[in-house]
């Protein structure tokens, strides 16, 4: 893309590539809000590949149906209830984790809430979705960096994120340049711009302070998510000792509960997509980036 708050964006293929196998039974992978959808489509897609996976939900008996039916294909995942939305359940989930597999390799931050229908924008629950979509991540990606097995397979984050994040659909001038100015970019500034979002909310002047026009909590959500990102990509990058690459992928249009099964995606073409992301060679791995599902080639670019 053209626009300077778009040049990190990489465009990316629904063709699936194969990729040289480097990664065993050994290796672990979460992902989180796979009971259905994308995330139950990319522990499917893992399980397949032969990695270790777990499988998380906020809902046991949706999360162990989930499992279930799996196990039914052939494939053997673990399972953990989790409610990103909540820390508490985030320590326990941690807790049981670090006893039952000690170190893990692959994030995968799947699970969020939007209670817009596709031509709807409403902001009534934008304290719930902002809670959900960024805080939850956050603190769950926190709370596993310990764990994090790293140097010799890099270990990977990767976001589902949304092109309604982007920095373009911001018009609010002070707060894009504010995101633009990567190198000073920190998590209170995001934090505060998200206070600011959920101030204009409650006084009624979210239409008028330049934020994003569709599914606006949605897409404010993902803006500091991607924000995030970069901030931990920056963080970790080029560290030999503490290698971790951190990436957001936007899905685009899929056939989930969230579009109402309407699409140009099904989950199954998302997570070839996104598992192969995740699963690059080492040496292939970038960190920093944005991913959105395209017809052509991949183009590179940064988040």
């Amino acid at each position: 893309m053209s626009n300077k708050e778009d040049a990190n964006t990489i465009i990316v293929s629904p063709i699936y590539h194969p990729i040289s196998r480097w990664w065993s039974k050994e290796t672990v992978a979460i992902v989180t809000g796979a009971n259905k959808g994308i995330g139950f489509a990319l522990v499917r897609r893992l399980a397949e590949l032969g990695l270790t996976v777990v499988l998380t939900a906020r809902d046991t008996g949706r999360g162990l149906a989930a499992v279930e039916a799996l196990k039914n294909e052939g494939l053997h995942v673990h399972f953990s209830c989790l409610d990103i939305s909540n820390q508490y359940s985030i320590e326990k989930f941690v807790t049981w984790f670090q006893q039952a597999f000690g170190v893990v390799d692959i994030l995968i931050n799947n699970a969020a809430v939007s209670f817009n229908e596709l031509y709807e924008n409403s902001v009534e629950q934008a304290e719930t979705v902002v809670r959900t979509n960024f805080y939850g991540p956050k603190m769950l990606t926190e709370a596993l960096l310990p764990l994090f097995r790293r140097q010799t397979t890099a270990a990977r984050i990767l976001n589902i994120s949304s092109r309604l994040g982007l920095l373009n659909k911001l018009k609010n001038p002070k707060l894009k340049a504010m995101l633009l100015d990567e190198e000073n970019l920190s998590e209170s500034q995001i934090e505060e711009m998200l206070n600011l979002f959920l101030k204009d909310v409650k006084n009624g002047t979210w239409k008028s302070n330049g934020w994003p026009q569709i599914w606006t909590d949605y897409a404010v959500s993902k803006l500091a998510l991607n924000s995030y990102s970069k901030i931990l990509a920056r963080r970790y990058k080029g560290n030999d000792e503490e290698q971790i690459s951190v990436n957001c992928f936007c899905p685009g249009f899929t056939q989930t509960s969230m579009t109402g099964g309407k699409g140009l995606h099904t989950a199954d073409t998302v997570a070839a997509i996104g598992a192969r992301l995740a699963l690059l060679p080492v040496d292939e791995m970038p960190t920093g980036m944005f991913f959105v599902i395209g017809s052509s080639n991949p183009i590179y670019s940064k988040l």
